[in-house]
């Protein structure tokens, strides 16, 4: 349940709740390092699988692993989990996370102080509530939590040498050097997947990787299949944290609206962005010092949804399929030469 538990318990520690997606896990990191600085290294609650997006970071004393979706769903697992956090006695927990079920676990394990957003589900269970601000990118607006509005946050990733190490065998291992272009095809939102990548393949020159989850395989294969003797797919293969490694090592990335797009931001490798049925307004955007949106602009439809729904609801998917591959690969050369 917990990862790196150091000394005994958390007494007056704080609790820092994010159940999110990977990528919300990714924009959090900013919060913890401002965190760690106010209270000391803190403690996080996270899925299982986003586990190593924090376990590295020095702003990060210890990691709980919540399986909302499977051993820790239901009331029963829950009333388990409120206890262990109550036996840790956190003083202060921060919800970055709006969910009523985040705010309910930390109210059940009386933590004493409880920081979230107004606007969200679980609002009433919080002691301090906070503006989330709508005109800022989300990794900056967390910062609100921590007393900081209106600053900038520190996008990282704890990557180690050991994660470097492995993603250099992985490469030398196909005969891949430095300066590869990366590519993300997946997302778990079926509408935020933009069709042209394999046709984009055969637009750009030299070896290309393949990023993503295990769930991104069967949007990876199109890409392999475009180009086999040049195209890797490095998707559910290798962990998260070589996963960015790679990135570390890439000329470029071009990615959907996806957790690939916020690794790239805390690797700061140059990115470019594909939009559709949601828009970089929503606070999600690229981070990395080089990077660039391909969107449709001109559609009344747009955005459909906050975070991207199964199927076009009208039927027809432009924001995606009207984007041609040149469009993307004109970015591309823009951004990088």
């Amino acid at each position: 349940m917990t990862r790196n538990p150091g000394e005994g318990v958390a007494a007056g520690g704080a609790l820092v709740v994010q159940t999110a997606f990977l990528g919300d896990v990714v924009l959090t990191s900013g919060l913890l390092e401002v965190l760690a600085e106010q209270y000391g290294p803190v403690d996080v609650l996270v899925t299982p699988a986003a586990v190593s997006l924090v376990d590295s970071l020095r702003s990060v004393r210890s990691v709980i692993a919540y399986d909302k979706h499977g051993r820790d769903r239901g009331l029963r697992a829950g009333r388990r989990m409120a206890q262990h956090l109550a036996e840790r006695k956190y003083a202060r927990a921060f919800l970055p996370h709006r969910s009523f079920r985040s705010a309910a676990l930390v109210w059940a394990a009386r933590i004493p102080e409880r920081i979230g957003f107004a606007g969200a589900a679980g609002q009433w269970l919080y002691t301090r509530r906070v503006e989330r601000r709508t005109n800022l990118h989300e990794a900056d607006r967390l910062l609100a939590l921590a007393n900081e509005p209106g600053g900038r946050a520190h996008i990282h990733l704890g990557v180690t040498e050991d994660d470097r190490a492995e993603a250099y065998a992985w490469l030398a291992a196909r005969g891949i050097g430095d300066g590869f272009v990366a590519m993300a095809p997946g997302s778990i939102w079926g509408t935020k997947r933009w069709g042209g990548f394999a046709e984009l393949i055969r637009l750009v020159p030299g070896h290309v990787v393949v990023i993503g989850g295990a769930d991104d395989r069967a949007a990876a294969a199109p890409l392999v299949d475009a180009s086999p003797d040049r195209v890797f797919d490095a998707s559910g293969t290798v962990p998260l944290r070589v996963s960015a490694a790679l990135l570390e090592r890439a000329r470029i990335l071009i990615t959907n609206d996806s957790a690939p797009l916020h690794l790239a931001s805390a690797t700061d490798t140059p990115t470019v962005a594909i939009f559709g049925p949601t828009v970089p307004a929503f606070g999600f955007g690229p981070r990395a010092s080089r990077a660039a949106i391909v969107e449709r602009t001109d559609l009344k439809c747009r955005p459909c949804s906050s975070h991207g729904p199964a199927r076009c609801p009208l039927g027809h998917h432009r924001c995606m399929g009207e984007i041609p591959a040149t469009a993307v690969k004109d970015t591309i050369q823009a951004l990088i030469g």
